[in-house]
């Protein structure tokens, strides 16, 4: 009576496959595009431009309080007096200028 034997090394090269596509996909889910990784850098540049955002916001609503106060409607006459020596360098008559 012969005995009949499975070969090793075929069962030792599936094994072996099996591990090396674990390997891959395991790699794959913390390094990968898709991965831990990824997704902790995609989440620190949402915050910095939730930040940029907040801080833009803030700009343009005082951008537009400033366009307000100068329309029209409502004109400050503060504000305008301001800007007309900031940007004309105009003077009042009576003010004395020291460089």
């Amino acid at each position: 009576m012969t005995q009949r034997t499975r070969p090793a090394l075929g069962g030792l090269l599936i094994f072996a496959f099996l591990i090396s596509v674990g390997a891959y996909f395991a790699f794959a889910a913390i390094q990968g595009d898709y991965g831990i990784f990824r997704r902790a850098e995609i989440e620190v540049e949402a915050q910095e431009l939730r930040t940029e955002l907040a801080a833009l916001e803030t700009e343009v609503a005082r951008m537009e309080n400033l366009t307000r106060r100068l329309s029209d409607d409502y004109l400050d006459l503060d504000l305008l007096d301001e800007r007309a020596r900031d940007v004309l360098g105009l003077l009042r008559y009576d003010e004395v200028v020291v460089r």
